[in-house]
Protein backbone atom coordinates (compact mmCIF):
# COMPACT_ATOMS: atom_id res chain seq x y z
CA UNK A 1 0.00 0.00 0.00
CA UNK A 2 1.54 3.52 -1.12
CA UNK A 3 -0.75 4.96 2.55
CA UNK A 4 -1.94 4.43 5.86
CA UNK A 5 -5.91 4.08 5.49
CA UNK A 6 -6.20 4.34 9.00
CA UNK A 7 -8.32 8.13 8.33
CA UNK A 8 -10.69 5.60 6.81
CA UNK A 9 -10.97 3.33 8.89
CA UNK A 10 -11.48 5.95 11.88
CA UNK A 11 -14.34 7.30 9.68
CA UNK A 12 -15.48 3.62 9.99
CA UNK A 13 -15.62 2.97 13.46
CA UNK A 14 -17.38 6.65 13.72
CA UNK A 15 -20.18 5.43 11.88
CA UNK A 16 -20.52 2.09 12.97
CA UNK A 17 -24.02 1.26 13.68
CA UNK A 18 -24.93 1.68 17.97
CA UNK A 19 -26.59 -0.57 20.38
CA UNK A 20 -30.46 0.67 20.48
CA UNK A 21 -30.53 2.97 23.12
CA UNK A 22 -32.52 0.90 25.50
CA UNK A 23 -30.25 -1.86 25.52
CA UNK A 24 -27.75 0.16 26.65
CA UNK A 25 -29.69 1.81 29.23
CA UNK A 26 -30.91 -1.68 30.25
CA UNK A 27 -27.17 -2.78 30.77
CA UNK A 28 -26.19 -0.32 32.74
CA UNK A 29 -28.95 -0.20 34.73
CA UNK A 30 -28.25 -4.72 35.78
CA UNK A 31 -25.06 -3.25 37.33
CA UNK A 32 -27.05 -1.61 39.82
CA UNK A 33 -28.12 -4.76 42.42
CA UNK A 34 -30.89 -2.15 43.49
CA UNK A 35 -32.61 -2.03 40.04
CA UNK A 36 -36.27 -3.73 39.97
CA UNK A 37 -38.05 -5.58 37.30
CA UNK A 38 -40.47 -2.76 37.25
CA UNK A 39 -38.09 -0.27 36.28
CA UNK A 40 -36.30 -2.75 33.03
CA UNK A 41 -39.96 -3.27 32.20
CA UNK A 42 -40.78 0.46 31.88
CA UNK A 43 -37.23 0.85 29.31
CA UNK A 44 -38.44 -2.25 27.32
CA UNK A 45 -41.77 -1.19 27.06
CA UNK A 46 -40.79 1.74 24.18
CA UNK A 47 -39.20 -1.11 22.26
CA UNK A 48 -40.95 -3.62 21.20
CA UNK A 49 -38.80 -5.55 18.92
CA UNK A 50 -36.00 -5.83 21.71
CA UNK A 51 -38.61 -7.15 24.48
CA UNK A 52 -40.13 -9.54 22.01
CA UNK A 53 -36.13 -11.39 20.96
CA UNK A 54 -35.79 -11.48 24.45
CA UNK A 55 -38.74 -13.79 25.25
CA UNK A 56 -38.20 -15.66 21.91
CA UNK A 57 -34.68 -16.29 23.51
CA UNK A 58 -35.86 -17.51 26.78
CA UNK A 59 -38.41 -19.66 25.55
CA UNK A 60 -35.83 -21.33 23.36
CA UNK A 61 -34.93 -25.01 24.00
CA UNK A 62 -31.61 -23.82 25.33
CA UNK A 63 -32.75 -22.81 28.50
CA UNK A 64 -35.39 -25.47 28.98
CA UNK A 65 -37.79 -23.63 30.81
CA UNK A 66 -40.85 -25.82 32.38
CA UNK A 67 -43.28 -22.99 30.92
CA UNK A 68 -43.44 -20.08 28.54
CA UNK A 69 -42.42 -17.01 29.75
CA UNK A 70 -44.16 -14.12 28.46
CA UNK A 71 -42.74 -10.73 30.35
CA UNK A 72 -39.80 -9.83 30.70
CA UNK A 73 -40.48 -9.45 34.65
CA UNK A 74 -40.94 -13.33 34.61
CA UNK A 75 -37.94 -14.41 32.63
CA UNK A 76 -35.78 -12.50 35.09
CA UNK A 77 -37.38 -14.49 37.78
CA UNK A 78 -36.71 -17.71 36.00
CA UNK A 79 -33.32 -16.43 34.76
CA UNK A 80 -31.66 -14.25 37.32
CA UNK A 81 -30.03 -10.80 36.27
CA UNK A 82 -26.54 -12.26 34.28
CA UNK A 83 -28.83 -14.42 32.15
CA UNK A 84 -31.05 -11.28 31.12
CA UNK A 85 -28.14 -8.98 30.20
CA UNK A 86 -27.19 -12.21 28.46
CA UNK A 87 -30.13 -12.77 26.68
CA UNK A 88 -30.66 -8.49 25.89
CA UNK A 89 -26.93 -8.34 24.12
CA UNK A 90 -27.29 -11.22 22.18
CA UNK A 91 -30.75 -9.80 20.94
CA UNK A 92 -29.25 -6.11 20.59
CA UNK A 93 -25.91 -7.19 18.22
CA UNK A 94 -27.54 -10.38 16.22
CA UNK A 95 -28.88 -7.90 13.52
CA UNK A 96 -25.30 -6.50 13.56
CA UNK A 97 -22.70 -9.21 14.02
CA UNK A 98 -25.05 -11.79 11.67
CA UNK A 99 -23.49 -10.17 8.09
CA UNK A 100 -20.64 -12.07 5.48
CA UNK A 101 -17.40 -10.56 6.30
CA UNK A 102 -15.57 -11.40 2.97
CA UNK A 103 -12.05 -9.84 3.80
CA UNK A 104 -12.14 -12.44 6.17
CA UNK A 105 -13.49 -15.74 4.22
CA UNK A 106 -16.25 -15.69 6.62
CA UNK A 107 -19.81 -16.61 4.71
CA UNK A 108 -22.47 -14.88 6.27
CA UNK A 109 -23.56 -15.98 9.92
CA UNK A 110 -20.22 -17.73 10.80
CA UNK A 111 -18.68 -14.69 12.18
CA UNK A 112 -22.14 -14.81 14.18
CA UNK A 113 -21.63 -18.61 14.98
CA UNK A 114 -18.16 -17.83 15.90
CA UNK A 115 -18.74 -15.33 18.34
CA UNK A 116 -21.50 -17.47 20.01
CA UNK A 117 -19.12 -20.56 20.50
CA UNK A 118 -16.33 -18.15 21.74
CA UNK A 119 -19.00 -16.88 24.54
CA UNK A 120 -20.42 -20.55 25.49
CA UNK A 121 -16.52 -21.64 25.71
CA UNK A 122 -15.59 -18.80 27.84
CA UNK A 123 -18.74 -19.85 29.91
CA UNK A 124 -17.72 -23.38 30.13
CA UNK A 125 -13.99 -22.38 30.89
CA UNK A 126 -15.13 -20.07 33.58
CA UNK A 127 -17.15 -22.77 35.51
CA UNK A 128 -14.64 -25.41 34.88
CA UNK A 129 -12.02 -23.35 36.83
CA UNK A 130 -14.35 -22.10 39.26
CA UNK A 131 -13.90 -18.38 38.78
CA UNK A 132 -15.81 -15.63 40.23
CA UNK A 133 -15.99 -11.98 39.57
CA UNK A 134 -16.19 -12.65 35.38
CA UNK A 135 -19.87 -12.04 35.43
CA UNK A 136 -19.09 -9.87 31.68
CA UNK A 137 -17.35 -12.80 30.38
CA UNK A 138 -20.12 -13.55 27.75
CA UNK A 139 -20.29 -10.51 26.58
CA UNK A 140 -16.73 -9.47 25.78
CA UNK A 141 -16.73 -13.20 24.46
CA UNK A 142 -19.53 -12.25 22.37
CA UNK A 143 -18.03 -9.19 20.99
CA UNK A 144 -14.38 -9.95 20.91
CA UNK A 145 -14.28 -10.48 17.16
CA UNK A 146 -17.06 -6.94 16.05
CA UNK A 147 -13.83 -5.47 14.54
CA UNK A 148 -13.63 -7.45 11.80
CA UNK A 149 -16.70 -6.26 10.43
CA UNK A 150 -15.17 -2.72 10.02
CA UNK A 151 -11.66 -4.27 8.39
CA UNK A 152 -13.22 -6.83 6.54
CA UNK A 153 -14.36 -4.33 3.68
CA UNK A 154 -10.13 -2.92 3.92
CA UNK A 155 -8.82 -6.33 3.69
CA UNK A 156 -11.27 -7.39 0.62
CA UNK A 157 -9.91 -4.16 -0.65
CA UNK A 158 -6.11 -5.06 -0.21
CA UNK A 159 -6.00 -8.48 -1.15
CA UNK A 160 -2.84 -8.92 -2.78
CA UNK A 161 -0.99 -6.79 0.02
CA UNK A 162 -2.40 -8.84 2.70
CA UNK A 163 -1.72 -12.52 0.94
CA UNK A 164 1.91 -10.83 0.45
CA UNK A 165 2.49 -10.19 4.24
CA UNK A 166 0.46 -13.70 5.55
CA UNK A 167 2.85 -15.64 3.08
CA UNK A 168 5.61 -15.00 5.57
CA UNK A 169 4.23 -16.68 8.23
CA UNK A 170 3.18 -14.27 10.53
CA UNK A 171 -0.20 -14.20 12.71
CA UNK A 172 -2.77 -12.81 11.13
CA UNK A 173 -3.39 -9.75 13.95
CA UNK A 174 0.16 -8.59 12.58
CA UNK A 175 -0.98 -8.64 8.98
CA UNK A 176 -3.45 -6.51 9.59
CA UNK A 177 -1.17 -3.84 11.70
CA UNK A 178 1.81 -4.07 8.72
CA UNK A 179 -0.51 -3.48 6.11
CA UNK A 180 -3.23 -1.09 7.69
CA UNK A 181 -1.42 0.29 10.95
CA UNK A 182 -4.29 -1.16 13.18
CA UNK A 183 -5.52 -4.85 13.38
CA UNK A 184 -9.79 -6.01 14.65
CA UNK A 185 -9.47 -6.03 17.99
CA UNK A 186 -8.04 -2.86 18.35
CA UNK A 187 -10.80 -1.78 15.90
CA UNK A 188 -13.48 -3.52 18.06
CA UNK A 189 -12.30 -1.87 21.87
CA UNK A 190 -12.26 1.36 19.87
CA UNK A 191 -15.89 0.61 18.38
CA UNK A 192 -16.87 -0.46 22.34
CA UNK A 193 -15.55 2.71 23.56
CA UNK A 194 -18.10 4.76 21.48
CA UNK A 195 -20.40 2.68 22.65
CA UNK A 196 -19.55 3.19 26.38
CA UNK A 197 -19.09 -0.26 27.25
CA UNK A 198 -16.98 -1.15 30.76
CA UNK A 199 -13.34 -0.90 31.19
CA UNK A 200 -12.99 -4.26 31.77
CA UNK A 201 -15.16 -5.09 28.10
CA UNK A 202 -13.36 -3.10 25.75
CA UNK A 203 -9.82 -4.50 27.43
CA UNK A 204 -10.65 -8.24 26.83
CA UNK A 205 -11.33 -7.43 23.50
CA UNK A 206 -8.42 -4.93 22.87
CA UNK A 207 -6.34 -8.13 23.95
CA UNK A 208 -7.49 -11.19 23.12
CA UNK A 209 -5.21 -12.28 20.71
CA UNK A 210 -2.29 -10.51 22.70
CA UNK A 211 -3.18 -11.13 26.51
CA UNK A 212 0.43 -11.12 27.72
CA UNK A 213 0.77 -7.32 25.91
CA UNK A 214 -1.95 -6.00 28.04
CA UNK A 215 -0.92 -3.21 30.64
CA UNK A 216 -3.13 -4.67 33.01
CA UNK A 217 -3.32 -8.58 33.96
CA UNK A 218 -7.45 -9.45 33.71
CA UNK A 219 -8.84 -12.95 33.93
CA UNK A 220 -11.32 -11.77 31.36
CA UNK A 221 -8.52 -11.38 28.42
CA UNK A 222 -6.94 -14.61 29.48
CA UNK A 223 -10.42 -16.62 29.37
CA UNK A 224 -11.87 -14.49 26.29
CA UNK A 225 -8.16 -15.55 24.43
CA UNK A 226 -8.19 -19.22 25.04
CA UNK A 227 -11.84 -19.78 24.65
CA UNK A 228 -11.49 -17.80 20.99
CA UNK A 229 -8.44 -20.28 19.99
CA UNK A 230 -9.73 -23.17 21.25
CA UNK A 231 -13.03 -22.97 18.97
CA UNK A 232 -10.67 -22.34 16.41
CA UNK A 233 -8.92 -25.50 16.63
CA UNK A 234 -12.09 -27.48 16.41
CA UNK A 235 -12.77 -25.63 13.35
CA UNK A 236 -15.50 -22.88 14.46
CA UNK A 237 -15.51 -19.57 12.33
CA UNK A 238 -12.10 -20.87 10.92
CA UNK A 239 -11.59 -18.31 7.78
CA UNK A 240 -8.90 -16.72 5.61
CA UNK A 241 -6.97 -16.85 8.95
CA UNK A 242 -6.50 -20.29 9.31
CA UNK A 243 -5.19 -21.80 12.46
CA UNK A 244 -2.36 -18.68 13.02
CA UNK A 245 -3.23 -18.19 16.46
CA UNK A 246 -1.78 -20.12 19.25
CA UNK A 247 -2.19 -19.93 22.72
CA UNK A 248 -0.45 -18.10 25.29
CA UNK A 249 1.63 -19.85 28.05
CA UNK A 250 0.85 -17.12 29.85
CA UNK A 251 -2.60 -16.79 30.06
CA UNK A 252 -3.11 -20.52 30.66
CA UNK A 253 -0.61 -20.73 33.73
CA UNK A 254 -2.68 -17.65 34.62
CA UNK A 255 -6.28 -18.33 34.95
CA UNK A 256 -4.83 -21.60 36.48
CA UNK A 257 -5.59 -24.12 33.43
CA UNK A 258 -4.48 -28.25 33.17
CA UNK A 259 -4.51 -30.20 30.32
CA UNK A 260 -7.22 -31.94 31.41
CA UNK A 261 -9.11 -29.17 31.70
CA UNK A 262 -8.94 -28.04 28.34
CA UNK A 263 -9.71 -31.28 26.93
CA UNK A 264 -12.56 -31.68 29.04
CA UNK A 265 -14.24 -28.07 27.55
CA UNK A 266 -12.70 -29.14 24.14
CA UNK A 267 -14.76 -32.66 24.19
CA UNK A 268 -18.32 -30.65 25.25
CA UNK A 269 -17.48 -27.23 23.25
CA UNK A 270 -19.39 -28.36 19.76
CA UNK A 271 -22.40 -30.29 22.06
CA UNK A 272 -22.68 -27.07 23.74
CA UNK A 273 -22.27 -24.26 20.50
CA UNK A 274 -24.59 -26.92 18.93
CA UNK A 275 -27.38 -26.81 21.02
CA UNK A 276 -27.32 -23.22 21.76
CA UNK A 277 -26.65 -21.90 18.03
CA UNK A 278 -29.38 -23.99 17.36
CA UNK A 279 -32.35 -22.85 19.70
CA UNK A 280 -30.99 -18.61 18.89
CA UNK A 281 -31.07 -19.71 14.79
CA UNK A 282 -34.67 -20.76 15.50
CA UNK A 283 -35.47 -17.73 17.41
CA UNK A 284 -34.69 -15.49 14.73
CA UNK A 285 -35.80 -16.49 11.84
Amino acid sequence: MTRSPKKKIAREIASFPSIPQAAAKILAMLDNPNTSAEEIGAVLRYDAGLTANILKLTNSSYFGLPSKVASVRQALVLLGWKKLAHLIMTACVSAVMDKAVPGYGLPMGELWRHSIAVSVVAEGLAKELEMTGVDEIFTAALLHDVGKLVLGAFIKAETDSVDATADRGISFEKVEREVFGTDHAEIGARILQNWSFPEQIISAVRWHHEPDGAPVSNPLIDIVHVANVLCLMIGMGVGREGLQYHLSDGAVQRIGLKEGQLEWVAANAVSWVEEILLSFATQFE
